[in-house]
């Protein structure tokens, strides 16, 4: 939807000079970085005014003795990583989408990566954040330990889809560049097969930097686009990456080699130089935007299972597909349950768009009727909202809503996000009516 107002910030005093005009006129705001979430969480309402901290791009202090940096949020999250490489460190959340995608937006929707499995995700990587609340005050949320005295207000905020404030500084924790990494792609006959093989790993209790999985439509995707080395024959293939001191890493790689081939591996290739490991990260990071060779339009999902019901799981999604009459390629973070299943249609259809939206929610309600969740690292957005219910109760959507009245009474910081609403899930738009700042005369009618 089209905004009533953008405002291009580029400092905390901007942001909070913002809010506090949208909170003078009762002007709900959207805080926005780089615009590459997936779930709606960034996109405005047709009467608000979208704050951007897009030029918000300074590193504002590195202390590389105690391994920690101090960034805007309109950074990219690749580019803190890029700042701290002259030190030896790295910022250790790393989405596909990094080379675009701002830190700001990490700590909004908490995301992971592919190395969450053993890292973590943006929560644990984040000392503190400066913040301008719904009502225009600047805070700072967290300190410079891990564990600051009090209420965990930082936990609470990272995750929280502005919500409950917009995020201007960020004191980011980095880590030292593991000293060995080792990488394989395994191939498989079929994604059941790639499932048990990472069931298997986990409870051999080897926990690998990454274990990735691509189905056959994603590796056919990845490879048209990137030539990047995968098998287009296999049925699925699992990307294993293992890092730390080396003889902890050869010893760890020899174990999740064996137990691939124990589940009938097809195939297993295994990187022998960092331009070899580069590409098969480049298949695997790309394939997202890869699927625009095979499909017009894709919806993409972001729901959480239990890592033993993962074979299940795909196979309840290939009859869900089946029944849509669609096609579902799958490309995910395997080694923690969460799934990313891209729903692949022609959105110049209408029908077929129609069918595709309803597969998608469809999938994402699985994932919680088979134990897990909703959304692993895109948020919940308006995409999701609606959902909540399958979720959650009515006394927990209330107590999460009474956390959100406490840091923004009046409802103005990005609205209809996270929690279902009449807006969302069924109500007509009713007739035009004059915009608070077009009546005040700050902005006219175009």
């Amino acid at each position: 939807m089209r905004p009533a107002l953008v405002v291009l910030a580029e400092s905390t005093q901007d942001v909070a000079t913002a809010v506090r005009i949208c909170g003078r006129y009762g002007v709900s705001f959207v805080p926005r970085g780089a615009g590459t979430g997936l779930s709606g969480g960034a996109l405005p309402g047709p009467d608000s005014v979208v704050i951007s901290t897009a030029r918000m791009r300074k590193v504002l202090a590195i202390d590389a003795d105690n391994r920690r940096m101090t960034v805007q949020p309109g950074m990219a999250n690749i580019a803190v990583s890029a700042a701290a490489e002259p030190y030896g460190l790295y910022f250790a959340p790393d989405p596909s989408s990094q080379i675009v995608c701002s830190v700001g937006g990490n700590v909004a929707e908490n995301s992971g990566g592919a190395h969450c499995l053993k890292y973590g995700f943006t929560t644990n990587h984040v000392y503190a954040v400066t913040v301008v609340t719904p009502s225009g005050e600047v805070v700072r949320l967290g300190g410079n330990s891990a564990d600051p005295i009090g209420p965990d207000l930082l936990g609470v905020f990272i995750g929280s889809e502005g919500t409950l404030g917009t995020v201007t500084e960020i004191v980011v924790r980095l880590l030292v560049r593991p000293i060995a990494v080792r990488t394989l792609v395994a191939d498989f006959a079929t994604a059941e097969q790639a499932a048990d093989a990472v069931s298997g790993l986990v409870s051999h209790g080897v926990i690998p930097a990454a274990v990735e999985m691509l189905d056959q439509l994603a590796i056919s995707a990845v490879e048209t686009a990137t030539h990047a080395g995968y098998s287009r024959d296999a049925g699925a293939a699992l990307v294993i990456e293992v890092d730390g001191f080396a003889a902890a890493v050869g010893e760890e790689f020899e174990i999740a080699e064996r137990l691939c081939r124990d589940n009938h591996a097809t195939g297993i290739r295994i990187a022998q130089t960092s331009r070899e490991r580069d590409l098969i990260w480049k298949g695997r990071k790309s394939a997202f935007a890869a699927m625009g060779r095979i499909s017009p339009a894709y919806l993409v999902q972001d729901g959480v299972i239990p890592r033993t019901r993962l074979a299940e799981v795909l196979t309840r999604i290939d009859e869900l597909a089946s029944s849509a009459a669609l096609r579902v390629a799958n490309v995910f973070h395997a080694g923690d349950g969460n799934l990313h299943p891209l729903v692949l249609f022609d959105s110049d259809d209408p029908e077929e768009t129609e069918r595709a939206e309803g597969l998608s929610t469809d999938i994402a309600e699985l994932c919680v009727a088979f134990g897990g969740s909703l959304s692993g690292e895109h948020g919940i957005g308006a995409d999701k909202a609606c959902s909540m219910p399958t979720m959650f109760s009515a006394d927990d959507l209330d107590t999460m809503k009474r956390v959100r009245v406490a840091f923004d009474p009046y409802g103005l910081a990005n609205p209809d996000k996270i929690f279902p609403t009449p807006r969302l899930c069924g109500e007509k738009s009713g007739k035009y009516r004059p915009h608070p700042l077009e009546t005040s005369g700050l902005i006219g009618r175009g």
